[in-house]
């Protein structure tokens, strides 16, 4: 039987981030962070039969259209490097704006959130256990509301390994699982762009 991986991809970057941040270090551009890198190092040992990663679709926003083509491009670029190591990308749910009240100052900010991606990750697990296409399912997300899908799919007999990071883990889904591999920010920091290989003449 085989072990699939699935990856909150916003929720994975937001915990890169807070390590780099941590570490007094600006976040890494996203399209040449080595993903498959720190994945090989962390789960090795491991046979991953499918690897996939979760982002919601980003959408023009017309309060912010400069910001939201960024935006949009900045994904592009990520699913394509994604894709080129060795990853599956499916979008799914939505980024969508809107206005809020700011913090710090009394005028309203343009907030991006997204919306579907935890529902889509559920669906996909559940799926996954009753087609009995894999025997257990690694899952890249710190989101307590996968807790009840988690708990289904052992019911119906699917191994469910967390995979959270040693800063701010989440005890819920610790406990809820059978198993829980802990990301080290020296491993987050290790891996923050590919290393390319230059041809040899």
């Amino acid at each position: 039987m085989a072990t699939y991986l699935f990856i909150d991809g916003e929720n994975f970057k937001g915990k890169i981030r807070s390590v780099f941040k941590d570490a007094g270090k600006q976040r890494p551009a996203w399209h040449d962070y080595d993903f498959k890198g720190l994945i090989d190092k962390v789960l090795n040992g491991i046979v991953i039969d499918r690897r996939v990663f979760y982002f919601a679709r980003i959408k023009e926003h017309q309060e912010s259209m400069e910001k939201s083509r960024q935006l949009i491009e900045e994904q592009r670029l990520l699913k394509t490097h994604l894709e080129q190591q060795g990853f599956e990308v499916i979008l799914g749910g939505r980024v969508r704006g809107q206005m809020e009240d700011g913090k710090w100052m009394r005028k309203r900010v343009l907030i991006f959130r997204e919306k579907g991606v935890d529902v889509r990750i559920a669906v996909d697990m559940m799926a996954t256990a009753c087609d009995k296409k894999a025997e257990e399912i690694i899952l890249g997300s710190s989101d307590s509301d996968l807790q009840p899908a988690i708990k289904e799919i052992r019911e119906r007999g699917v191994k469910c390994m967390y995979l959270g990071f040693e800063a701010q883990p989440n005890k819920g889904l610790s406990f809820t699982t059978d198993r829980t591999i802990l990301i080290r920010n020296s491993e987050v920091l290790e891996f923050e762009k590919v290393e390319r290989k230059t041809k040899q003449n």
